[in-house]
């Protein structure tokens, strides 16, 4: 046992030989199931009768809805699914559309095109937006505090395995969903974040597409004193608000309010999409026979304790890698609707940590953590509904808790956190 708990700590299992070795055969394996799943559909439905894409068909039928000028009928049920089953038959199930109107211009752009192609494109862009953005997080590594080394020449070489290879890409894939975006958004983000303010805050300012991820983001921005990014976020958010209101009328923002209900009841509180699929606080207290009261009296205890942590920690000298990566995990944590597939944030946390630890040396379990958070959309879902164990939210309660641990850890050669606007203030008065 003390052996056991010793390589856990040091992370020395982890060599890079097992690393190829797992992520080649991940990748093979989800290539194989992807082929084997387009081989054995049927038109547009797979073996099982569900659209290919399964929930990317409520974007494509929301954006067929908009380009009939029907801009509010995406958020009544009855109209939405109709349109579903009119193009993709009548037995298919229904998924919900739950965005607000920002995301219905992205909708009806993909309604352009045939479906299948409308598919291929959102997946293909969105994946090659996601890998720029690692790309965009392993060559932030301050040049300062990097190591030389042949460990460090190899890593990089794997970096572009391990980015596709990641359980949460191809979970991604087979839902049609938008998880490289989010994760590009959010990578994209954190990387720019001091180097580029105004662009940072742009692409920050786009998670309003999925307001639930964005919780986070403006106290981290406030209490490190991040205003011009904070400022170009919530300027972006109103110019999507101005556009959508012009283009679609108050009628759309009027209908998606009274879709919250539907989302509430429905979506959240009655599990529909399933206890085991959705990966968090919330619903694993429903999940083990729990109230909603008590369901949200918990998650909101969590999401409260997520922002004390992060507020603490962006005000802290810990390197800034570290607070990313808190960022993209609390974002996922704090919010009582997230899915497997939005497991795609933890991809920019994992390039922080990882450039972060080949440059100034991993912290005893960090390793460890890092295998755990590429591997838990792997499990996430089959674990939970199998054992009834919640393994998304202890992993990541856990994994934000270890970095919490390890705040104090930085780069010897870096100067104290001071966020650029106070940087250029100081030059000003020396």
């Amino acid at each position: 046992m003390g052996r056991t708990l010793a390589m856990l700590q040091t992370g020395d299992w982890l060599t890079l030989e097992r690393i190829r070795l797992v992520a080649g055969a991940a990748l093979l394996a989800a290539l194989a199931a992807l082929c084997y799943l387009i081989a054995t559909s049927d038109g547009l439905n797979d073996h099982a009768g569900r659209p290919l894409g399964t929930d990317f068909s409520n974007i494509y039928a929301a954006g067929q809805l908009l380009l009939e000028g029907r801009s509010a009928a995406p958020y009544d049920p009855v109209q939405h699914r109709e349109r579903e089953r009119a193009i993709f038959g009548e037995t298919t199930p229904f998924y919900a559309w739950l965005y607000p109107p920002f995301f219905l211009l992205v909708a009806a752009a993909l309604a352009l095109m045939p479906y299948a192609i409308a598919l291929a494109t959102w997946q293909a862009v969105g994946l090659v937006l996601y890998l720029l953005s690692i790309k965009a997080i392993l060559r932030a590594q301050p040049a300062s505090c990097l190591r030389t080394g042949n460990e460090n020449a190899v890593a990089e070489r794997l970096w572009l395995l391990l980015a596709l290879a990641f359980p949460a890409v191809f979970v991604n894939i087979g839902h049609g969903h938008n998880g490289f975006l989010t994760a590009a958004l959010f990578g994209g983000g954190l990387a720019l974040l001091d180097r580029r303010p105004w662009i940072a805050g742009i692409l920050l300012g786009l998670l309003a597409y999925k307001p639930q991820f964005a919780l986070m983001i403006p106290l981290v921005l406030a209490v490190s004193g991040r205003w011009r990014p904070m400022l170009s976020a919530a300027a972006t958010v109103g110019a999507l608000t101005i556009a959508t209101l012009l283009a679609f009328g108050p009628e759309t923002w009027r209908a998606f309010f009274g879709s919250l209900h539907f989302t509430r009841v429905i979506v959240l509180e009655q599990g529909g999409p399933g206890w085991h699929k959705v990966q968090s606080v919330f619903s694993a207290v429903r999940m083990w026979g729990g109230a909603v009261p008590l369901a949200y009296a918990l998650q909101l205890v969590t999401t409260l304790a997520l922002g004390a942590g992060l507020a603490w920690l962006w005000r802290s000298q810990a390197a800034f890698a570290v607070q990313a990566a808190a960022l993209a995990i609390a974002a996922i944590l704090a919010t009582p609707y997230s899915l497997d597939y939005d497991m795609m944030a933890f991809a920019p946390a994992i390039a922080f940590l990882a450039a972060d630890g080949l440059g100034r040396g991993f912290a005893p379990y960090e390793k460890t953590m890092l295998a755990a958070l590429w591997l838990l959309p792997l499990i996430a879902r089959a674990v939970t509904q199998i054992t009834f164990i919640p393994v998304g939210p202890i992993v990541m309660g856990a994994a934000f808790a270890l970095l919490l641990g390890q705040a104090r850890r930085k780069c010897s050669t870096s100067p104290p956190f001071m966020p650029l606007e106070l940087l250029h203030r100081a030059d000003r008065t020396a």
